[in-house]
Parts: structure tokens; C-alpha cells; sequence
């Protein structure tokens, strides 16, 4: 099995429990697109995915519609994406990434939150070469065409793991692949379900039960952080 379609598999269930919170976090994704990129889905590939993401997370269109409003209005906040890197219990590496308009307010709570658990926050670039930046697309096999020969096609454009699930096709490639595949995709008449960018342990490590326990509590506490929106580990 691909690591993506591994990842999205353990990480499924439990934003099922936390609906809110990601429709805050994707907001603010949305916010931040748009201002990169422009209100115009069609033009803004980041954006594209983003508004398929929250599709298949099942949240409100005029949730989506209201990020956008606001990432085109002067009174919004200025977003911006920060990544944390630091260690966890038992050394394993936790890579945090945010969506924050008040970075010291952000660091202070990030630190807080490893300093309790035991753990240090690092340096930029302290764990970060232990995940590969990765983009995943889960889609319908529209035309029906043959798993084996839509990975060969699929190849060209950078996918290296292709996985059949009962309702679709997930298909996993380095982060730079992502506007490539989602066009391909897009100009094939597939049905894109979903689209999301992850940073995927290089290799994972293994922790007693009471070391996964912490880094577990570690974990839960960043991603009820409203500034933070994704949270790796490399723990196995």
C-alpha cells in the first residue's frame, strides 16, 4: 500500500470527530490560497484542491464561498503558512505546519505545547529532510480503464504509488507533481474526490507504548490548536 493512502486511512476516523475544527482550518487554507493565487478557481490550482478537499470532507459550500469573500476583503487577516519542526517523545520528529496571523502567539503556544510534553521545538530544517513533501489525489476511475495502464500513463507526470479502494483510486507523487496530475486529471474527465498535500516520514521509528502514548497526547494537543493545521510524525 502507498504511504499517503496509509496516512489518509489512520487519519480518517478521527477528523470525522473533529468537523469544526477542519472546516476552521480549511477556511483558512482557502483564505490563504486565494491570496496567493486569486478568487478564480480555474486559474489557482492550489485553490482547485482545496475546494475538492472540502467536498469530500463534506463542508458547507457556503463555507467555502465565505473563506473566499473574505481572503478578497481589506478587513480580513493576513494569514500566513509557518512550519514548525521539533522532537517528540522518545526523539521521534513532529513537523507542524500553521496557518497564523500572530507568528508569536503561534511559537509561543507551539513550544509550550512540546516543552509539556517533554519534547524541544528545533531550528528550521531540524527534521524537515525526514519527510517527503507529497501530493495525493483520490479519484473515480470514470472510463473505467485498466488500473495497471492508467499507472503507466500516470507515471510521466510523477505518481509513484497508485492504490484501488472500493470507491475510488488514490494516487500519491512528490508536492511539485500536484498541478500536473490535478490538470491531467482535470482535462480526462476523471472525477477528482479529494486532493491534499502531506510530508510523509522517509522513515518511520519505533517507541514503547508508553513513549506512542505521549507523543500521541503531543499530537492531539497541536492539532486543537486553532492556528495549526497539520501535524507529521514519523513515528511507526
Amino acid at each position: 500500500m502507498g504511504r499517503a493512502f496509509e496516512y489518509r486511512k489512520a487519519t480518517k476516523l478521527k477528523r470525522w470527530g473533529n468537523m469544526a475544527r477542519v472546516f476552521t482550518k480549511l477556511g483558512k487554507s482557502i483564505e490563504m490560497a486565494v491570496k496567493e493565487g486569486g478568487a478564480d478557481p480555474s486559474g489557482n490550482t492550489r485553490l482547485r484542491m482545496l475546494m475538492q478537499t472540502a467536498k469530500s470532507e463534506n463542508m458547507p459550500k457556503e463555507n467555502v464561498e465565505r473563506a473566499i469573500k473574505r481572503a478578497t476583503s481589506k478587513d480580513t487577516a493576513d494569514y500566513k503558512e509557518v512550519i514548525y519542526e521539533g522532537y517528540g517523545p522518545g526523539g521521534i520528529a513532529v513537523l507542524v505546519e500553521t496557518a497564523t496571523d500572530n507568528n508569536t502567539r503561534t511559537v509561543a503556544n507551539v513550544r509550550s505545547y512540546f516543552n509539556k510534553a517533554g519534547g524541544t521545538l528545533g531550528t528550521s530544517g531540524s527534521v524537515g529532510f525526514m519527510f517527503d513533501h507529497k501530493c495525493a489525489f483520490k479519484f473515480v476511475n470514470t472510463h473505467g480503464t485498466d488500473p495497471e495502464e492508467l499507472e503507466l500513463e500516470m507515471i510521466d507526470l510523477g505518481v509513484d504509488e497508485l492504490v484501488v479502494e472500493d470507491d475510488g483510486i488514490t494516487v500519491e507523487a512528490p508536492f511539485e507533481a500536484y498541478g500536473a496530475i490535478q490538470k491531467w486529471l482535470e482535462d480526462g474527465g476523471y472525477e477528482i474526490t479529494s486532493g491534499e498535500f502531506l510530508r510523509l516520514p522517509v522513515e518511520t521509528k519505533d517507541v514503547s507504548a508508553e513513549q506512542r502514548e505521549a507523543v500521541e497526547k503531543l499530537v492531539e494537543r497541536l492539532e486543537e490548536d486553532d492556528d495549526v493545521t497539520n501535524v507529521f510524525t514519523n513515528m511507526s
